[in-house]
């Protein structure tokens, strides 16, 4: 895909891989939506050229008005990430089912719903960017409903790619791994267990080279992107070795 001049969408955008992917998007000449609860926050990764809402797509109404607003006044999308996203940790049997709720409606029918919104207004060549987690390839122990999450929206992203293909819309799912960004601070429940420290990973990376390889992903029109690459390995060992 030629991105220049194309208009993209990026949601969860005050930090972490939604600020880098702004900033690599822009450098490639796109016309940026910049969608995150906290305008304050939004502000300071926003050029002037951007169109920036503040909205809590955890709730439906904010999801319809962000699109209404886009489409007014931006027009087609060209791509849509939906990059917003939240995280758990604990046990299953010791996680409340509000938790559970409020996940899913976060990192599962906020971009569902975003997809069904804003479809209608993506011309043929456009891509949808579902950002996933490794954990949407295999579960991760210490977060199992963030991972059920995960898979869920991987999921989505197969069957979506079936269904938009005669549109000519095409989706992308991405996989990150471990990123070093904030996300363990701003969990909605529980706390990262200790052995998480970005410090003692070798193969953590950061945002800013995981949004570079999202934007060559949306350029080559990729289905699946795991990144960094090597967390593929894992992946292999889960299915191999359950």
């Amino acid at each position: 895909m030629e991105l220049q001049g194309k208009t993209v969408v990026v949601t969860g955008a005050s930090s972490g891989i939604g600020a880098s992917l702004a900033a690599a998007f822009r450098d490639r000449g796109c016309r940026l939506v910049l969608i995150a609860r906290s305008r304050e926050h939004l502000l300071t990764v926003a050029y002037p050229d951007d169109l920036v809402l503040d909205a809590d797509l955890s709730i439906a109404a904010e999801r319809k008005r962000v699109v209404e607003t886009i489409v007014r006044e931006r027009g087609p999308v060209h791509v849509l990430v939906n990059n917003a996203g939240a995280g758990l940790y604990g046990e299953v049997q010791t996680i409340p089912l509000a938790a559970a709720r409020a996940l899913f409606e976060i990192n599962f029918f906020a971009p569902m719903e975003l997809c069904q919104l804003t479809v209608p207004h993506m011309p043929p060549g456009s891509m949808v960017v579902n950002i996933s987690s490794i954990g949407g390839k295999l579960i991760l122990p210490w977060a199992t409903l963030y991972s059920a999450t995960k898979y869920a929206l991987d999921a989505l992203s197969d069957g979506l790619r079936i269904e938009l293909y005669p549109r000519g819309i095409r989706v992308m799912g991405v996989y990150p791994g471990h990123i070093h960004t904030e996300f363990q601070q701003h969990v909605i429940y529980g706390r990262a267990p200790g052995k998480l420290a970005p410090r003692r990973n070798p193969f953590t990376i950061a945002p800013q080279e995981c949004a570079r390889a999202i934007v060559r992903g949306v350029e080559r029109e990729a289905k699946v992107l795991v990144v960094p690459a090597i967390y593929w390995f894992a992946v292999w060992g889960a299915r191999v070795f359950p």
